[in-house]
């Protein structure tokens, strides 16, 4: 009797430690944090950061739970990192306000400074690339998922190892968006850590599968600035 209740404390205090919960009025953006198991918080544990599309902005926080890295790990993934998904009102993300958030997470927790990432879909593709080129030095890598960004930024962002995804049926934000970007760091930086992956067939939508495969999070995670 005693082992069962032994072995139920252990499980009640470790998953303490993976928990989703919402943070209002500390930062200009409401985010949701979701830690990690005890065993990965206790050890300097990386952040990654989500950034969503337009639908989901507004000011009802749960809309950032539809879908994207936080859906994920509802189904079940195990993510290695402090997640932390912020809320957009109606506009354009602005870089220094989700750095904003990072710097209040790690005030808070004891994290890797050094893994730092950043990964959004549609407009969050657009923001995961501005902070990327806003804040080179303080990003690991990033993933811009059927987005796009400003050219003239280029050269800052070919200082962070990036990997842009678009659709080619992409209708909501063209093709084009994601190849003008990669064409602009490519020319200032050849040699720049950079992945451009065009997913055939793949619509607007459809390529939020991402967030549900392996491959996104293992590229990510494998890289330290």
């Amino acid at each position: 009797m005693k082992r069962i209740i032994y072995i139920f404390l252990y499980l009640l205090v470790g998953s303490a430690y993976a928990q989703l919960s919402s943070v209002s009025n500390k930062t200009a953006y409401p985010f949701w944090i979701n830690l990690p198991e005890k065993e990965v918080l206790e050890n300097n544990p990386p952040i990654l950061v989500f950034l969503h599309g337009r639908s989901l902005s507004g000011t009802d926080l749960n809309k950032v739970k539809r879908y994207g890295v936080l859906t994920a790990i509802q189904k079940g993934r195990k993510i290695p990192a402090i997640v932390i998904a912020p809320q957009v009102v109606n506009t354009a993300w602005d870089a220094a306000k989700v750095m904003e958030v990072i710097q209040y997470v790690q005030a808070n927790y004891k994290t890797d400074t050094n893994r730092v990432y950043v990964c959004g879909m549609s407009l969050g593709g657009y923001g995961t690339l501005e902070v990327a080129s806003k804040f080179p030095d303080k990003i690991a890598a990033g993933v811009a998922i059927c987005g796009g960004g400003n050219v003239k930024d280029a050269c800052r962002m070919a200082k962070v190892p990036l990997w842009i995804q678009h659709g080619d049926k992409d209708t909501a934000v063209p093709l084009q968006e994601s190849q003008n970007v990669v064409t602009a760091i490519k020319k200032c930086e050849s040699q720049s850590e950079l992945i451009f992956t065009i997913i055939e067939g793949a619509s607007h939508g459809s390529v939020e599968q991402l967030f549900h495969e392996d491959a996104m999070y293992d590229w990510l995670f494998s890289h330290t600035r």
